[in-house]
């Protein structure tokens, strides 16, 4: 039975992928690197910023250096706190239909954005009360594809009353999912997954549980029918 389901948030809830690869390629330009769209998002896609730049260091064939690393993920926090004081805009579909599975399922989100980011757009979006848990980089030592921020956010669905007399266990969620690395992530903690075309076509997410274009294609009553 489908009990819980786990968002990502950026290029799932909120339309952010693409801010944050121009702010990737800033943060590369200060050291002298490019990154293409492509290749952000064929390889950076879910990472969290610890995961960004080390990436950068890797790709570009440098030693990581951890005090250059923390001056780029503050520099790039710094940048993106500006750029969304107003908020931005939801994904299409996202705000309807997350209100409306919150009347039926606990929610949670499991994401490398920092915990104040996601705080802040889900308050512009006036969904912050749909989700009862967050599982944020803050809580996490290791991005996706490592499974660490899905078994964060199982624990902590655990220890809300609804799953007081019967935990909460991976086969009963479903993830929804927009990068590669992140289906890779949920279905690594034993969770199924959905992956919606928002960044990556269709066949590059063909590991994914179920497949569809946006919000507006799925049909979750049938599709929780397969729990």
């Amino acid at each position: 039975m489908l009990r819980a389901i786990i968002f990502d948030f950026d290029g799932i809830i909120v339309d952010s992928e693409g801010l944050i690869y121009n702010l990737t390629r800033e943060m590369a330009a200060q050291e002298g690197w490019t990154v293409t769209e492509e290749e952000y998002y064929r390889d950076y896609l879910a990472l969290d910023d610890r995961g960004l730049v080390e990436h950068l260091f890797q790709t570009h064939g440098k030693p990581l250096n951890l005090e250059r690393r923390d001056e780029l993920v503050e520099w790039k926090f710094r940048a993106y706190q500006k750029l969304i004081k107003e908020g931005l805009p939801p994904i299409p579909g996202a705000v309807e239909f997350v209100r409306n599975v919150a009347k039926r399922y606990p929610l949670a989100i499991a994401s490398g954005s920092l915990r104040i980011e996601i705080e802040h757009l889900l308050a512009k979006m006036d969904l912050r009360s749909c989700f009862q848990v967050l599982a944020t980089a803050d809580d996490c030592q290791r991005s996706k594809p490592d499974t660490e921020v899905y078994f964060v956010a199982l624990a902590k669905l655990n220890a809300l009353p609804d799953f007081a007399p019967k935990p909460l266990e991976s086969s009963e969620c479903l993830a929804i999912e927009d990068a590669p690395l992140g289906v890779v992530a949920a279905q690594g903690a034993g969770i199924r997954c959905l992956a919606l075309t928002h960044s990556r076509p269709a066949e590059k997410l063909r590991h994914a549980d179920w497949i569809f274009k946006d919000f507006d294609a799925v049909d979750l009553e049938a599709l929780s029918k397969a729990f």
